[in-house]
């Protein structure tokens, strides 16, 4: 492929991040399009213009993709893939393309599918010199989601606690993606009712949200809200009742925008009120909650 043009190739792959970055998904479609043709039209057996077409044809699927086209995502996913086979000198993009491909299989509601293909991006981001580990960490981190909502609970976890070793690694304990799937094991245990080690996991998660946020923060209103739940379970009520209040303080001040998030664990809170005959505090989670003491709240 002659310099000028690939140079518009990737001149128009630019003007596509930008389009994105400005939300104007629909012309970054019309540019993603221009750059697929151009490097179809100039494609050949040389392997600069193979790079050009499958990372064009890469550009296009995501922004498809965030479309919501993803008939058109799949298509020119699986098409990019086709061209870059047998290029190890390529595996970190391959990783991607599966990545995105498993990602549009998994919104079309194929979850084995989306399994198997996110299953091939961690072979080729293993491949890749050096290995794409964060990239490895993401992919085992939604096969565990997948494994978990179809009941396969020990092959969750081994996803799970793959990515959290990257992850602990990598970035350390005190990250957000180490404390988002610290929290996410911490969930899996509760639901399979090992209520220790769910304990465990969120208080990870807890103690690393409270760093990076401060306790005005989303995340760590969630957390304190898990972790009572863990707490309950083990047996530590008292515990349990102050993280309790911790979340609903964290959600209170965070307003409207949180608002079911708040009602869901004034819910958890009352009915743990009610259990241990503390009527008086439940009536007052209650009233504050449906008389609206935060803004918007009804």
């Amino acid at each position: 492929m002659d310099s000028p043009t690939a140079t518009l190739i990737q001149i128009l792959r630019g003007r596509v991040d930008e389009l994105v970055a400005v939300g104007d998904l629909d012309e970054a479609v019309h540019a993603a399009t221009a750059a697929v043709l151009k490097a179809q039209q100039m494609l050949s057996s040389d392997l600069e213009s193979i790079d050009e077409f499958a990372s064009s044809l890469e550009v296009r699927a995501d922004v498809y993709r965030q479309l919501g086209l993803l008939e058109e995502a799949r298509d020119d996913y699986k098409q990019a893939i086709e061209q870059l086979e047998n290029r190890p000198d390529r595996s970190s993009q391959i990783g991607r393309l599966y990545a995105g491909y498993g990602a549009v299989h998994d919104q079309l509601g194929n979850s084995e599918r989306a399994a198997e293909l996110w299953q091939q991006a961690i072979h080729y981001f293993e491949a890749s010199e050096p290995p794409a580990l964060l990239d490895i960490a993401s992919m085992s981190n939604n096969i565990a989601y997948l494994k978990k909502a179809g009941g396969d609970v020990e092959g969750s976890e081994a996803h799970f606690l793959r990515a959290l070793e990257i992850l602990h690694k990598e970035l350390g304990p005190d990250n957000e993606e180490t404390a988002s799937v610290s929290n996410n094991i911490g969930a899996l245990y509760q639901s399979a009712g090992y209520f220790e080690q769910a304990r465990e996991m969120h208080l990870m998660a807890l103690d690393a949200r409270r760093k990076l946020f401060g306790e005005n923060h989303h995340d760590t209103a969630q957390s304190h809200n898990n972790l009572a739940l863990a707490l309950l379970a083990t047996g530590d009520k008292a515990w349990a009742q102050r993280h309790f209040e911790k979340s609903i303080a964290g959600f209170k001040s965070l307003g409207i925008e949180y608002a079911e998030d708040l009602v869901a664990v004034a819910e958890n809170y009352s009915a743990f009120l009610r259990e241990e005959g503390l009527f008086t505090r439940a009536d007052e989670i209650a009233a504050e909650i449906n008389g609206g003491s935060v803004a918007g709240v009804a």
